[in-house]
């Protein structure tokens, strides 16, 4: 059957949007810009996603990507400021902002600091960090360490930027026990790390992650999030990786964690093992939306098994 041109033209706005431009997490070593919301944007294809406040004020960037993209990271953040003024320098980045310890988060720090282009400004913060994130970081290279870091519930940035307030949440015990979230209170954009994800949650048991924690953060971020209409549009939010997302996607994935959660509780009640519960294919009815990344579905399983028999 022909479809009424309208109606595809509809069709294949929405499949664009949920498979196309917002889902581009390059696996061709290739680095992309995305608009997202007022001043944000997205850049990919640095092994996590990173989020960019590009304005007047210079750049922040949320994360810095895996060590070995830094280069095509500094390239890519010079040649898209400089498409602002053709003929100007390319912005200097002030600030990053690092939502957990992972390498593929921080990876990029060093490099990035001692490069031409990260020109902090005078009295201000350089790169900010729960102390969580620190203290995992013992053994790095200076260069590569948060210089400042926060230990209360939150941290704000020390001012304006790019005319908005830039606010840094703390998530406990969640993927790591270091995590934190970024807001952009104006351009109202939220970059959860990896709290959020385009696949099954890794709750690193050893680094202070729990099945509990993460749903504790999931339903603080929606608490944080104003949808627009029918729970889409509205506040934009940034996952460690994949797409662009919005409450729909991130009410989804909480009820997702929430379900596994509760199936492997209940099979724990009854004595049940580790095998047990991974032979039982938990996640079966998520894995065509989560599971593309071979293992990540054993390993979110058995996490969540033994965050619940951790003792308290």
């Amino acid at each position: 059957m022909k479809l009424p041109r309208a109606f595809a033209l509809v069709l294949m706005i929405g499949l664009l949007s949920t498979h196309g431009w917002a889902q581009q997490n390059s696996d061709d070593g290739s680095i992309h810009v995305w608009p997202v919301h007022g001043n944000v944007y997205l850049l990919v294809g640095a092994g996590s996603n990173i989020t960019l406040s590009v304005g007047k004020d210079g750049v922040l960037m949320v994360d810095s990507g895996q060590a070995q993209m830094s280069d095509k990271v500094i390239a890519a953040i010079q040649e898209f400021t400089r498409q602002r003024d053709p003929n100007g320098p390319a912005l200097p980045v002030r600030y990053i902002i690092n939502t957990s310890v992972d390498a593929d988060h921080t990876g990029g720090n060093q490099k990035i600091a001692e490069s031409s282009l990260f020109k902090p400004l005078e009295g201000g913060e350089m790169i900010i960090a729960h102390d969580n994130v620190l203290a995992g970081m013992a053994d790095a290279p200076e260069k590569a360490k948060p210089t400042h870091t926060y230990e209360t519930e939150q941290y704000k940035l020390n001012r304006f930027f790019n005319g908005e307030g830039v606010q840094v949440i703390h998530m406990p015990a969640a993927h790591t026990d270091g995590d934190s979230i970024v807001w952009f209170r104006f351009s109202d954009v939220i970059s959860t790390g990896d709290l959020f994800t385009d696949s099954y949650p890794i709750i690193d048991l050893e680094k202070g992650g729990s099945i509990q924690g993460l749903l504790e953060a999931l339903n603080r971020i929606i608490d944080l999030v104003f949808p627009e209409f029918r729970v889409q549009g509205g506040t934009m939010l940034i996952p460690g990786h994949g797409r662009i997302s919005d409450l729909t996607d991130l009410a989804y994935y909480r009820d997702m964690v929430t379900i596994v959660r509760d199936r492997v509780q209940d099979m724990v009640k009854r004595g049940m093992t580790l095998d047990q519960v991974k032979a039982a294919k938990l996640t079966a009815d998520f894995d065509p939306i989560y599971g593309k990344r071979p293992g990540f579905s054993d390993r979110f399983v058995e996490a969540v098994y033994r965050s619940l028999n951790q003792k308290h």
